[in-house]
């Protein structure tokens, strides 16, 4: 053990002696390698910092939930948009209908929106989101409450001017989300009640709702103002603990098509759109995102190895002497070949340490300036461990076997 120890030290002093006797040279060797390690490691974690920001925001749409509308979010540049705006637009009394004949479901919430410009006695906001949802909506959306209170039983049923708003909307007009309570906002000449202010949430990235400049009004009480077919309408079902949601989405479907009285030969005239689908596709797309990064990252690794090789190969060159006066006094070949891979193994870590360090420096570069944070996780940096000590293999393993099978006196007589 304490050998093995000792010939890590030695090759990790070696190895320090030969970036600080040839700065330039070793430097520009390792550059490849830092930068190879710079772009794994700069893509990896940016790739998976937002795929993560994206899968949340789809995951905050509801977990396991359908959403029933007359639009397919699938999209694509042969979507029939032309087929699908002549379908009829989901109504809020199917959900009754809806939650008497499923056994999968779990909550069931109507949701329909609209954009409005929000005033408070001189301050005026505009592009504000306005939605209108039914009592189970925050069962299925996770809805935080900062100050005040959620939409009671009472405001829903009777459809009264009570709002909810976001932290930006309570922040633009208020100045703080506590003196929003109680106050009164206008859109359109109407007023509307604060009843509480949303925690913030970011901004989303993932196709969800922005709750951060959003009011939240009862579905009856919008349906007062706006005709509900013109407003994005869509019922949102969610299933219970632990129903798949192709099963959930099979059932509505069935469910929907009894509603609607369609025949077994006409095509459905709504889509139960699974939200679970979009997650695969997230992750199908960030992984050729990532393979892209791998594709340009291995041709500066592989410059960089062939750097390391040639630093590897002049260190050969230079310590023959001591190679032959090591082997003189008893060194085996493999020890010799040991401390040779070990060194080349602790040139690339150098490298790749470097290209951690820049990208560390990127990650908080951006945090700072994108909506959601850069994080490297311990799992990126192993893997750059990793490829650092397999490159460092690769790169000494011909220099090692030359200056193992080295001949003693031979290599002690050379200068």
């Amino acid at each position: 053990m304490l050998k093995q120890l000792s010939i890590l030290w030695n090759s990790f002093k070696m190895a320090l002696q030969e970036l600080k006797g040839n700065k330039l040279r070793t430097f520009l060797s390792l550059f490849g390698i830092t930068i190879g390690i710079f772009c794994i490691i700069g893509v990896l974690a940016t790739v998976d910092s937002l795929e993560q920001k994206v899968q949340n925001d789809i995951k905050a749409l509801g977990t396991n939930t359908i959403y029933i509308d007359k639009w397919s979010y699938g999209g694509g540049p042969d979507y029939p948009w032309w087929k699908f705006v002549k379908r009829p637009s989901p109504k809020f009394e199917e959900i009754k209908t809806i939650k008497e004949k499923s056994q999968l479901y779990s909550y069931a919430a109507m949701m329909v929106e609209n954009t409005v410009n929000v005033s408070y006695k001189d301050n005026v906001l505009n592009g504000v989101n306005m939605y209108g949802v039914s009592d189970e909506f925050n069962k299925i959306q996770t809805i935080d409450i900062e100050n005040g209170r959620y939409i009671n039983d009472a405001e829903f049923t009777f459809g009264t001017s009570s709002v909810v708003i976001g932290t930006q909307v309570a922040e633009e007009l208020f100045g703080k989300s506590e003196k929003a309570i109680g106050a009164e906002i206008s859109y359109r000449g109407r007023r509307l009640n604060v009843i509480g202010v949303i925690k913030k949430q970011g901004q989303s990235m993932g196709g969800g709702f922005d709750y951060d400049k959003c009011l939240l009004v009862s579905y009856r009480y919008f349906v007062t103002v706006y005709n509900p077919d013109n407003n994005q309408p869509k019922i949102l079902v969610q299933g219970k603990p632990n129903i798949p949601s192709s099963a959930l989405q099979e059932e509505l479907v069935g469910i929907m098509r009894q509603i609607r009285k369609l025949s077994p030969t006409q095509e459905d005239d709504f889509t139960c759109n699974d939200i679970a689908v979009f997650s695969e596709q997230i992750k199908g797309f960030f992984g050729k995102v990532s393979a892209g990064g791998w594709a340009i990252a291995g041709l500066s690794l592989i410059v960089g190895a062939f750097g390391v090789a040639n630093i590897m190969f002049v260190t050969v060159r230079e310590r023959t002497s001591q190679i032959g006066l090591k082997k003189a006094i008893g060194a085996k070949r493999g020890t010799i070949l040991t401390e040779f891979l070990i060194e080349s193994a602790f040139l690339c870590i150098i490298g790749g340490f470097l290209g951690v360090f820049l990208v560390w420096l990127l990650a908080l570069g951006l945090t700072s300036v994108l909506p959601f944070p850069i994080f490297i996780s311990g799992n990126i940096i192993t893997l750059a461990l990793s490829i650092c000590i397999i490159l460092g293999v690769i790169s000494g393993i011909v220099p090692a076997f030359i200056a193992a099978k080295m001949d003693p006196v031979v290599a002690i007589r050379t200068k």
